[in-house]
């Protein structure tokens, strides 16, 4: 393979003169192009094997050793460009418009031959990447990971501190799941037999694999095991109070889809800008907590500490991180579990508070549902790889992900730094007119208050997670002493049922029997349940130390009758809460692009159930809140159905104490909070985004320089190798002109603070751009025999310096216009 891949990389140095796709040689005449199909032997002076000789013609053969059919080099480069913009778009679907254009029947196998020209093709290229990286020193096992992203890992000197040196986001998707392909027969074994799954399949092995650090291998996710696997979603109120609102992944609900599943999607990491970082694979199997935590311990690995993580359960997460084996090296490198802004609407005030991203210090602008975007564009690849091997479908996801980061990620990168730039200056004008009036409205003169605020709403909230014990014996020992009034009622009762029988009237029939026999048994039940209850009683006095037994007329039984009707208001609440959270988020996905049409009527039916349920919880709710001692205001279906967000429902939930009038409660109050929240984070986003800015800039310099560079010493070297390292990079050179032009237009942004004069990179290691590059010839290429023709090597080296100029020119510009604009600021 890796002769293959040095032989494409010649045909494509012999034809770097065709300008375009579609380049093609018009001397030949439409006559001459089909001729009809001849055997013709090949003889190759330098190429000893046959699939050497046709690649070096520019063709891909189907066999390596007796090919009869070979797929053109560009036929396969179509096709791979146009998958990775449609990922609906087949092979099979590709092979048939194929046979359409040249006028012949479809056959299955055309499209096996294609398949297999197609990982031919894909093989070669990533050879052929190995040999560029390595020639330019870029060959560590990490790098791609370590430099993904220019905004997060480019690092300059003389940058000011952030508290998260990188944010990223982790999620699972399920979309992606690949048919387990079994066996005859095996489709009627029982499907909760899981440890049989894995030998079910009827796939052959391979040794085929996907190349690269992108995923993440299973036996270092299993690692992370254990002796016991750890459920993501348990429901541990101690420690996750939000556990029951997390139900779609849990093993549990997904466990029969194992039977048809290999694997039941993916789980992946993604930073802020939306590069993905890694990838791994779902295998028969939930969210477990094994793919979160091979994730992090990757990332800690790669960029070390002060790294922020985003989760839709990071709440729970936060925990099992803490427990498991990367818990010390977690806490040594300072890494914090955050929970996105999306997603934690849904979560409980407590948890918000210590997690949502509008109240965490440093998060800046970012929702952290970077996931969502990403997931919300892969699913689209769906389709086509259900029923792929496990080979290809690993194939089809690493080469999705990579051109998504190079031709869609990054070339949004500069548009999203100016976009996020306008969004946090336009927070922060609004929030300076508004913010003062409305603390001149609550007597507020310090904004310190805001987080004394919070702090006091936090342990407010902090005191109701759990029931006082004393309170919990009282409300027991109230509920106790109703069952045993009860009880005696019913023995009062049993006792008094009397036969009044007579001389004259008594009768010994089988009538009369059953009947004495039933009341005795009543009776006899009534005694046992409230000698049982009277027990329990008795238990409880001693307990909360009652020396008198309470009665309804003494203030003890009146209060604790309160507090168990508060508990009925707080579990009615309760149940509202999360049907009215399920209709949020059904709503949101209705109007979400990309949900079909049935989806969009089956949301639709659902929410129909879900309001009659609602009207349902709403009422219960209301009686309950009639019960209370003072009555609290009842709620209409007008005000419930209004509802955009569901934090202020936990306010409502103690009824021990009023606290609508403490400032922080009351709608006013919480909009100037928030308000003053919103512009806090406006202006971390600004920090942030001036770091990143001049990052991008930098990096934009340093890395077209580098390879430029590398390029114009691997011209007399190896000039095959050195063509490679300009297809390398024009992959992003193409976006560079693009980029600058944001960049000017952030510049000129009012209150723009940074600056977009390139900096100094940190980095100084092999590979680096800020370094003077020293490229070295891959050994597999040392001795490649007869040297590649140099002609047109001078037309290069003048592309070269004409783009060296350019590039110069264009950061000379970028000063002057700093300059300009400095000025007008300083005026």
């Amino acid at each position: 393979m890796s002769a293959l891949g040095k032989v494409l990389m010649a045909w494509q140095f012999e034809n770097r003169e065709n300008r375009g796709f579609f380049a093609r040689d018009r001397s030949v005449s439409s006559d001459e192009e089909v001729a009809g199909t001849i055997t013709i032997r090949v003889v190759d002076l330098f190429y000893a094997f046959i699939a050497s000789a046709l690649v070096h013609q520019g063709v891909i053969p189907c066999s390596p050793i007796s090919p009869t059919t070979g797929i053109t080099v560009q036929a396969v480069e179509f096709y791979r460009i146009a998958r990775q913009r449609n990922p609906h778009f087949s092979i099979q679907a590709y092979v048939k418009t194929m046979c359409d254009l040249q006028g012949v029947q479809f056959r299955a196998y055309l499209s096996r031959q294609f398949s297999i020209a197609y990982d031919v093709y894909l093989q070669m290229l990533t050879n052929i990447n190995s040999l560029v990286h390595a020639a330019i020193g870029r060959n560590d096992p990490d790098w791609r990971l370590k430099h993904a992203c220019p905004a997060c890992t480019y690092t300059l000197t003389n940058e000011l501190p952030l508290k998260f040196r990188m944010l990223y986001t982790k999620d699972g998707n399920d979309s992606l799941k690949r048919v387990l392909k079994q066996r005859i027969g095996d489709s009627d074994m029982d499907s909760d037999n899981t440890t049989a799954l894995s030998q079910r399949s009827c796939e052959l092995p391979t040794t085929q694999f996907v190349g690269g650090d992108r995923y993440l291998s299973r036996d270092f996710i299993d690692s992370f095991v254990g002796d016991s696997p750890v459920d993501m979603l348990a429901d541990d109120n101690e420690d996750n109070p939000c556990a029951g609102r997390w139900k779609n992944m849990k093993d549990e609900k997904t466990s029969k889809m194992w039977g048809v599943f290999d694997e039941s999607g993916i789980f992946m990491a993604v930073c802020r800008h939306g590069f993905s970082l890694v990838i791994a694979d779902m295998v028969q199997s939930g969210e477990q907590a094994k793919y979160p935590l091979a994730v992090v311990s990757k990332l800690l690995d790669a960029f070390g500490k002060d790294l922020g993580g985003g989760y839709d359960i990071g709440c729970r997460f936060k925990t099992t991180l803490s427990r498991s084996v990367l818990g010390h090296h977690v806490r040594e490198l300072n890494h914090t579990s955050l929970v996105g802004a999306f997603h934690g609407h849904a979560h409980q005030r407590l948890c918000q508070l210590n997690h949502l991203a509008t109240y965490v210090d440093g998060l800046g602008l970012e929702d952290l549902e970077g996931c969502e975007r990403t997931f919300l564009k892969s699913n689209a690849l769906a389709s086509s790889v259900r029923y792929a091997s496990i080979f290809h479908w690993r194939q089809a996801i690493a080469n999705y992900f990579q051109h998504n980061n190079d031709y869609e990620i990054y070339a949004n990168l500069s548009t999203f730094l100016y976009n996020n730039y306008k969004q946090a200056l336009r927070i922060i004008t609004d929030s300076q007119e508004s913010l003062p009036r409305l603390m001149r409205e609550l007597s507020i003169e310090d904004e310190s208050v805001f987080d004394a605020w919070l702090a006091e709403e936090r342990a407010y909230l902090t005191s109701l997670s759990q029931e006082p014990t004393n309170e919990t014996l009282q409300m027991e020992y109230w509920q106790k002493l109703v069952n045993l009034s009860g009880s005696k009622q019913d023995l009062d009762t049993a006792t008094a049922a009397w036969t009044v029988a007579t001389p004259n009237t008594v009768q010994f029939g089988a009538r009369e029997v059953a009947l004495t026999n039933k009341i005795e048994t009543a009776r006899r039940h009534a005694i046992e349940n409230h000698e049982k209850d009277l027990k329990v009683v008795q238990e409880l006095e001693m307990k909360l130390g009652v020396t008198r037994r309470w009665v309804p007329e003494d203030q003890e039984w009146r209060d604790a009758g309160r507090l168990v009707a508060n508990r009925k208001f707080q579990r009615s609440l309760d149940q509202l809460e999360s049907l009215v959270v399920a209709r949020i988020f059904e709503l949101s996905k209705m109007n979400q692009a990309g949900t079909g049409y049935k989806l969009c009527k089956h949301i639709s039916k659902a929410l129909q159930v879900r309001s009659a349920a609602i009207r349902t919880a709403l009422d219960k709710y209301n009686t309950a809140a009639r019960a209370l001692s003072p009555p609290r205001p009842a709620l209409s279906w007008e005000e419930v159905v209004e509802y955009a967000f569901l934090a202020d429902f936990d306010l409502l939930c103690d009824a021990r104490q009023d606290i609508s009038q403490r400032p922080w409660s009351t709608p006013s109050g919480r909009l100037t909070m928030d308000t003053h929240f919103k512009m806090r984070r406006a202006c971390e986003e600004v920090q942030r985004l001036n770091i990143e800015i001049r990052r991008l800039a930098t990096y934009l310099h340093d890395k077209n320089r580098y390879l430029i560079e590398c390029e114009k010493q691997l011209q007399t070297l190896h000039p095959g190798l050195a063509h490679q390292v300009a297809l390398h990079r024009k992959i992003r050179a193409r976006f560079s002109g693009h980029h600058y032009h944001r960049l000017h237009e952030i510049s000129t942004l009012e209150g723009f603070t940074g600056s977009i004069t390139p900096g100094e990179s940190i980095e100084q290691g092999p590979g680096a751009s800020a370094t003077s590059p020293t490229v070295c010839i891959p050994s597999q290429l040392v001795s490649d025999g007869p040297r590649i023709d140099q002609g047109g090597e001078d037309n290069e080296l003048e592309d070269l310096e004409e783009e060296e100029n350019a590039e110069a020119d264009g950061e000379e510009h970028a000063r002057i216009l700093e300059g300009i604009v400095q000025v007008t600021f300083d005026v």
